[in-house]
């Protein structure tokens, strides 16, 4: 998905530049070795795009088949938080097991929920499924890390809401870490800036140095929003071109070269 009228203003705090336009984009991700397919957040509904003013470019759940994943045969789903532009086509998943940081489900079923600022960007019904899944026992509320599966874990990093978690993973170009809404562009890990949604500013900005610490570079950081993932990584394949990218090859160039 897309919002191609968002202004830096609405992205950082203390803005110097409020007014000029930066575009956000928005990705979900797919794990797939050892003959099996793990996901890692499962996008946003159109309904839901609709309703906060993004635009759908590509269904993640078809871009799972355009990459020869069904997504009722997988049988794991990283939810890296329950913002609606993470937690969408839950359904879609009829036969997965969904992680989710503790942390987060009491975040969001609690007396932060009272204060419309924390609860503006989840959608009721999305957490009422979530709900329903964890008495189904198909989710499962874990702790601050986790390894989800060989090469596979999770952390805890908090800041954008309070169970916010960030995904590392072991490629054959080295440990590359799915940032998630730790880091919605490149721009605020390069100038320490925290992003304008905030639960805890100070876990915010403590992410960055977690995910250094977790990656093994900076070009091995994938942040959740930032519109120049599409043009840094390999397509993952001409189809697919400027869609769905390869994050577990090296960027077409240095991520130093196009940030800021």
């Amino acid at each position: 998905g897309v919002n191609d009228g968002r202004l830096r203003g609405q992205n950082f705090i203390l803005e110097a530049r409020p007014a000029e336009p930066l575009v956000m984009d928005f990705y979900s991700w797919v794990l797939i070795g050892g003959g099996r397919a793990l996901v890692v957040d499962t996008g946003m509904h159109p309904d839901k795009a609709a309703k906060h003013g993004h635009r759908i470019l590509q269904s993640p759940v078809e871009a799972l088949k355009a990459l020869g994943v069904d997504p009722a045969a997988v049988e794991t789903v990283i939810l890296t938080h329950m913002h609606y532009d993470h937690a969408g086509h839950l359904d879609a998943f009829p036969g997965a097991r969904f992680l989710l940081q503790a942390e987060e489900m009491a975040y969001v079923t609690g007396p932060w929920m009272e204060k419309p600022w924390f609860r503006r960007a989840y959608e009721v019904d999305e957490i009422q499924r979530l709900v329903g899944y964890l008495h189904e026992g198909r989710l499962e509320l874990h702790g601050r890390d986790k390894v989800v599966a060989d090469g596979v874990s999770v952390h805890w990093v908090g800041g954008h809401c309070a169970g916010q978690e960030i995904v590392r993973v072991r490629t054959a170009r080295g440990w590359v870490v799915l940032a998630s809404d730790a880091l919605h562009y490149y721009e605020e890990y390069e100038r320490g800036v925290p992003f304008a949604v905030a639960f805890n500013l100070s876990d915010m900005i403590a992410a960055h140095d977690r995910i250094r610490a977790l990656a093994d570079s900076d070009d091995h950081v994938v942040p959740a929003h930032d519109p120049r993932i599409v043009d840094l990584y390999p397509a993952a394949s001409p189809a697919l071109q400027g869609k769905v990218v390869r994050v577990d090859l090296p960027p077409l160039r240095p991520v130093a070269e196009i940030a800021g």
